[in-house]
């Protein structure tokens, strides 16, 4: 089994050290901040050989550069979209999967909130990297791509088994479930869950990872089917894709 760490960085950015003790291998997911990277690893003790980027935006890659030659580890990052990734050493997409530690990493291409978004699963493990793609109770913005291609993204993930554990880059859970309740208002388990994650903040702790089973149940964006939602929204006979574009209207004006 893989040991995980997860640090934070910045306002809501967080970072994950994957670690091999067979092996000795390290990966890291995301370098928007070289200290704050270097001091996950000064904790762990384990030694960087593999950095992952899910996409180009700088909180996601400005410290790559630094932990790159600090540690000559070898960038994995994505092939599509036009912004190339300073600083990759493999592109990647959906029929260039790779290795890490003798395991299979899967690359799923997620386009919607950047066009080069690329999401790391590791099949083996029952876990995803969703970098800015799927959130706990949330979405990543459509920054570059449009709602059908996000929608289209999101079902990729959905398709995962429902024990998939779920890391993602941001803090945002609190915010999320006080949207997600605005369009969902009459789901229990998403009730019991806002108060979870309101507590957990209280005490300081981290809402995230999640589990794709406890998204699909109270994750909005991945709910356009719902007919509660679909009531609430107005659009009894609208498309999965049209209900899912309007509930993104509604979180970026919320």
């Amino acid at each position: 089994m893989l040991e995980i760490h997860q640090f934070p960085y910045g306002d809501d950015n967080y970072g994950v050290l994957l670690h091999c003790h067979n092996s000795g291998e390290t990966a890291m997911v995301d370098a928007g901040d070289a200290d704050a990277g270097e001091q996950a690893l000064a904790r762990t003790g384990w030694p960087l050989s593999q950095i992952w980027i899910t996409h180009h935006h700088g909180d996601h890659t400005m410290g790559l550069a630094a932990l790159k030659a600090a540690h000559n580890a070898h960038v994995i990052g994505p092939a599509t979209g036009g912004k190339p990734v300073a600083g990759v050493d493999q592109q990647v997409d959906e029929s260039a999967h790779f290795a890490f530690a003798s395991r299979e990493v899967r690359v799923l291409t997620t386009p919607g909130h950047t066009l080069d978004m690329t999401n790391f699963y590791l099949p083996s493990e029952k876990l995803v990297f969703t970098g800015d793609t799927l959130f706990a109770m949330g979405c990543g913005r459509l920054f570059e791509g449009d709602a059908p291609m996000m929608w289209a993204s999101l079902n990729k993930l959905m398709a995962l088994p429902d024990d998939t554990t779920i890391y993602c880059s941001h803090e945002y859970t609190v915010g999320n479930a006080t949207f997600a309740l605005s369009v969902d208002p009459n789901n229990q388990t998403l009730i019991d869950r806002a108060q979870q994650v309101t507590d957990l903040r209280i005490a300081g702790e981290s809402t995230v990872p999640t589990i794709m089973s406890l998204e699909k149940a109270t994750n909005p964006f991945l709910r356009a089917g719902d007919p509660g939602i679909r009531s609430i929204l107005e659009m009894p006979n609208d498309s999965d894709a049209e209900v899912f574009a309007e509930i993104r209207r509604r979180k970026d004006n919320f």
